[in-house]
């Protein structure tokens, strides 16, 4: 019996051993730590390697740092509870959502002049420009659309109704932009030529997806899910390929085209890596420890290095939680 008990336990260490290996180092960690000002929430970030900036939303502002020294270059003043930003780099532009005035910032990318004001729908959330059909997609959060902008004309061209509460937004370059709808638990697929819904995949298993991202050559989408899954499908058919642990409070998922990884920015304070083999088959290599609160991330593609904001959580529950003031920051991951 006792001999049994010693075996049991040897093969227990030995899986518990290989289960550690199993997950590769990848070599990614903390790079930089860059302090900035204000106590205001904060939700997506985006990074912008032509000028080497970072444009964080902030409450009732956007700030902007210099990507490698975290120097303070600008400001975007009075958007009230702005999600996100976008921009055009065509045509010099930026553009904020806001979404407890619901409406969309146009400032001027190397002044950060504001230009105008676009109104759109209820609690617009994230925004992103396709660059195939030229055009701004601001998906709503509370009237449950999208809102179409023309960015030469900065008019809203066209509204789509999506039956549901959108969160992020990609596109495939050819003429179809993907959504999730969170509380769904579906991705949308939009016609970019005639912008009416085309078509609804369901994620049986998935709860309140949020971030998302593409491989644009696989035709493969990647849904980060509240229920600490990460979900990949083909995005012509919907098919689930695989379906991959992340940490919890996956709020952003991003796609390196050139390395072939897929990250996941988890609330409980880690980066889930995951390395595309080729079209159907993935592994997880690693979870990156990070700071509780990094839920949302933005990617460089061309340094590879991953920005999360985050802050001192004060004891709470997820993105309810309050903040210690003056902890504000954006923590730089990379090799």
């Amino acid at each position: 019996m006792k001999k049994t008990a010693t075996l049991a336990i040897l093969l227990l260490n030995f899986c518990a051993a290989a289960a550690l290996q199993a997950q590769t180092k990848t070599g990614i960690h903390l790079l930089n730590s860059h302090k900035v000002s204000g106590d205001e929430s904060w939700d997506y970030l985006l990074a912008d390697h032509t000028q080497n900036k970072l444009y964080l939303s902030h409450g009732i502002q956007v700030n902007i740092i210099n990507a490698t020294t975290g120097d303070s270059v600008g400001i975007i003043k009075n958007t009230p509870g702005v999600h996100c930003i976008a921009i055009v780099p065509a045509l010099k532009k930026g553009y904020t959502s806001n979404g407890k005035s619901g409406d969309c910032t146009v400032f001027d990318l190397h002044t950060n002049a504001v230009l105008k004001k676009i109104k759109v729908g209820d609690n617009p959330d994230a925004i992103f420009y396709d660059d195939f059909s030229k055009k701004l997609f601001v998906f709503n959060g509370h009237s449950l659309d999208a809102s179409i902008i023309d960015p030469v004309k900065d008019e809203v061209i066209a509204t789509i109704p999506l039956g549901g509460k959108p969160e992020t937004g990609v596109s495939d370059g050819k003429g179809n932009v993907y959504v999730n709808l969170e509380d769904k638990n579906e991705v949308v697929c939009i016609n970019t030529h005639n912008f009416k819904v085309t078509g609804r995949h369901k994620l049986a298993g998935g709860d309140e997806p949020s971030g998302l991202a593409i491989d644009r050559l696989t035709s493969r989408l990647f849904v980060g899910c509240a229920n600490k899954i990460l979900f990949v499908l083909d995005a012509a058919t919907g098919q689930k390929i695989a379906a991959l642990p992340i940490g919890e409070g996956s709020d952003g998922v991003a796609f390196d085209p050139q390395l072939k990884l897929i990250y996941s920015a988890n609330g409980e304070g880690t980066l889930t890596v995951i390395k595309e083999i080729n079209a159907n088959k993935f592994t997880v290599l690693e979870n990156v420890k990070t700071q509780k609160g990094a839920r949302t991330l933005a990617l460089d593609y061309e340094s590879h290095h991953i920005f999360l904001p985050t802050a001192d959580l004060k004891p709470g529950e997820g993105k309810k939680s309050g903040r210690f003031p003056g902890t504000f920051r954006v923590l730089t991951y990379g090799k």
